[in-house]
């Protein structure tokens, strides 16, 4: 199959032959499409021609591009389906795990009707993918998969692989299991081409393996198969038995997900939206974040007025500068924690990490105030001034460091996503508490 980059001119002939009903040719205009490509074709043609499309597709590639369509988009498209054609045609063309992703997004009543029009064993399947917890191995690993046991002769083992692969779309490894089905290891392709087929499987299989849990987090599904360079894990119930395998690439959509809520709970955004999404549900997201940054901003002036600045109405030419410096510093902090404990990577205690950001804050900040007090002392600005500037940016940057360090380990500690400490909530904190001590310096210096 060929990737197509798809332009306006391609969706609106595809649209003009459906419109023609030239089912035919459309079709043949798409054959050597990619799946990916066609569910992009799919989302942006209209509702009726992306129907119309769809069911002219041959099951088998239907099934392929359903999958890799945006979840509303696929929702809107299956409607029509009933819960036999759904079955018949689209779950039983899926690996199970890509099933159940499927059938776990209906209602529940339709959930039920699919099941029953599947043939075992992949009703049986796909019934025992959806009881797992989400975001865990269980619910996203594949039942398909090959593997033999460690008695047989390796003549027996091509025969089964044979009869196995038939279900399995991509052989990435063999499984070697003992007599109650639990992992053991691996056989490699070439041992199995280079040793007599009459050698036992137990004398030349890889008991090396990395597995985990049905109950493991995706997350650390994800870094076991960054550490050890894998294309595929297997998982294996709390008795050590072979259940199911899980693919890369099974979890990058996953991590890819998290990544994205991650970022935009980072920016503000408080549930998952996207450009193309309503006026409601976008300004829904936004709106949450956007009250408390005002609360912020209330209580900020709060802090003006009790210090009282028309005292010292130079001072206010300084307030954008200690609130974006703290800001930012905290943000920096933050952002490098978050990365660190997403990618597995923080090993330091947290009394050392402290110690680390205090040191680095008390560098960056001994920069900062420098150069700022050479630039209020070139403007002719009251040395009074100068100092307060400068001894509060010290005070705002070292104290930021700490807070933007500190607040997303807490968090995690306490099992909540350190990237809420990201964006809004440490920069909303750092203006108010920056000025806060920006003003206390102030009061004692001038």
């Amino acid at each position: 199959m060929n990737t197509k980059k798809l332009n306006q001119s391609i969706v609106d002939k595809i649209a003009e032959m459906l419109d023609a009903e030239k089912i035919q040719s459309v079709l043949t205009e798409i054959e050597d499409f990619h799946p990916e490509d066609v569910a992009e074709l799919l989302e942006r043609l209209d509702l009726k021609h992306a129907k119309a499309l769809l069911y002219a597709l041959p099951d088998e590639k239907a099934a392929e591009v359903i999958i890799e369509l945006d979840e509303e988009v696929r929702a809107q498209l299956l409607l029509d389906y009933s819960g036999k054609e759904l079955a018949q045609e689209v779950i039983e063309n899926l690996d199970s795990d890509d099933a159940a992703d499927i059938i776990s997004e209906l209602p529940q009543e339709r959930i039920h009707e699919v099941l029953q029009s599947l043939e075992d064993p992949k009703a049986r399947e796909i019934a025992d993918l959806l009881n797992y917890e989400e975001d865990t191995a269980g619910s996203i690993m594949a039942k398909e998969l090959v593997k033999v046991n460690a008695s047989w002769k390796l003549m027996r083992c091509l025969r089964e692989m044979r009869r196995q692969a038939e279900k399995v779309e991509q052989v990435h490894a063999i499984y070697v299991v003992d007599d109650d089905d639990r992992l053991l290891g691996t056989l490699s392709l070439k041992k199995l081409l280079t040793t007599s087929t009459k050698t036992p499987v137990e004398e030349v299989f890889d008991r090396k393996i990395v597995s985990v849990s049905t109950d493991t987090h995706v997350e650390e599904v994800a870094r076991l198969m960054r550490k050890y360079d894998l294309v595929v894990i297997p998982v294996v119930d709390s008795q050590g038995r072979l259940v199911g395998r899980i693919t890369f690439d099974d979890v990058m959509d996953i991590m890819k997900e998290e990544a994205e809520r991650d970022y935009q709970m980072a920016s503000g955004l408080t549930q998952d939206v996207e450009s193309a999404d309503s006026i409601f549900a976008l300004s829904k997201a936004r709106l949450p974040w956007l009250l408390i940054g005002m609360l912020g901003g209330v209580i900020s002036s709060r802090v003006v007025d009790f210090f009282d600045i028309s005292q010292f109405p130079e001072m206010a030419a300084f307030m954008p500068l200690i609130a974006a410096t703290g800001g930012n510093v905290g943000v920096q902090s933050a952002a490098l924690v978050v990365q660190s404990l997403a990618n597995d990577s923080f090993n330091e205690s947290i009394i050392q990490k402290l110690l680390k950001d205090l040191g680095v804050g008390l560098v960056t900040a001994l920069v900062c105030a420098s150069l700022m007090f050479a630039v209020t002392a070139a403007l002719g600005k009251p040395f009074n001034l100068s100092i307060t500037v400068s001894v509060a940016l010290i005070s705002v940057i070292v104290f930021a460091a700490m807070f933007g360090t500190l607040v997303p380990l807490t968090l995690n500690r306490f099992k909540i996503d350190p990237a809420v400490a990201t964006g809004p909530f440490v920069t909303t904190t750092n203006d108010v508490i920056g000025l806060f001590i920006y003003f206390s310096v102030a009061k004692i210096v001038m």
